[in-house]
């Protein structure tokens, strides 16, 4: 099994014309996503990767069904997009746009939990069950880093992404299903949201998260693993450790704000919770084994 992508979920690409559209159109299918259908206004009727084209979601939706809508669309378009989706009955979505306004990222979020929705993004990579399907941009070389196994990922940061999946490769694990939640400060989903559908996943052992300075998510899941939300072995690392004290980075969540998300403070919380910290990337593997043994 696998949490938000599979083989059976049904996607339509809104901004498939595109470059990035086309471009990752083609390796979603090449990677075995169902894709039924691309969306761009005025370009109806024609083909990408021998994938219909359709003026809006509505118009493509009544000729293929679909599950899931993946967002090549630019920030100050992306509110929209999202909207319509949700309109046309989509639940699950997934926007890579970096720089979405904020007012517009908190309207995105607000609807998106009004209606039941799960808005993966924006500024992610998107969402990857290795060896099965995927929605947004991981690299061609995925097979070589992103193998099939039982390691749930989370993530905020996409440089770190590769590095530390294939740490989790050379301690011998491979990944059940990765999840960009994205590094703006309003993501659609935290990754507390995200515990129970691992929780419930038999393919998931245990979890990886990728975090960094600023925003409160990483103290959430110490709170959610103190509330026994989450049972499974979690293993973190945390970006920005070096940073100076009052430092911004370059995301827009990492800010550290009413003397809470220091790299400091979530360490102690995830410790404290029961949660394995690294202190560098090249740990990941070697805690994974001390979490799965201890949990065994």
């Amino acid at each position: 099994m696998s949490i938000f992508i599979d083989r059976s979920v049904r996607v339509v690409v809104q901004g498939i014309t595109g470059t990035e559209g086309s471009f990752w159109t083609k390796h979603m299918i090449g990677i075995g996503t169902q894709v039924v259908a691309g969306v761009t206004p005025g370009k109806e009727n024609q083909q990408v990767e021998g994938v219909p084209v359709y003026h809006t979601v509505r118009r493509a939706l009544r000729e293929h069904p679909a599950d899931a809508a993946m967002l090549f669309v630019p920030p100050k378009f992306t509110v929209d997009a999202v909207f319509e989706a949700l309109d046309a009955g989509i639940r699950k979505i997934v926007t890579i746009a970096d720089g979405i306004p904020l007012q517009e990222a908190i309207q995105i979020r607000r609807a998106a939990l009004s209606c039941g929705a799960r808005v993966i993004g924006g500024n992610t990579s998107g969402v990857i069950t290795p060896g099965v399907a995927m929605m947004g941009m991981f690299p061609y070389w995925i097979e070589r880093v992103y193998k099939p196994g039982t390691i749930g990922v989370m993530t905020r940061s996409g440089s770190l992404t590769n590095e530390i999946t294939a740490m989790i490769v050379r301690g011998g694990f491979g990944v059940s299903t990765l999840v960009g939640v994205g590094g703006d400060a309003v993501p659609g989903t935290r990754f507390a949201e995200l515990l129970p559908d691992f929780q419930a996943d038999p393919a998931t052992e245990a979890v990886v998260i990728i975090g960094e300075l600023g925003g409160t998510m990483e103290e959430e899941v110490a709170e959610a693993l103190e509330a026994k939300v989450f049972t499974k072995p979690v293993v973190a690392f945390l970006a920005g450790r070096t940073a100076p004290e009052g430092k911004r980075m370059g995301h827009a969540g990492a800010i550290v704000t009413a003397g809470k998300g220091t790299v400091k403070g979530k360490i102690e919380a995830l410790e404290r919770s029961g949660a394995y910290v690294a202190d560098r990337p090249s740990r990941i593997g070697e805690l994974l084994q001390i979490a799965l043994k201890r949990g065994a």
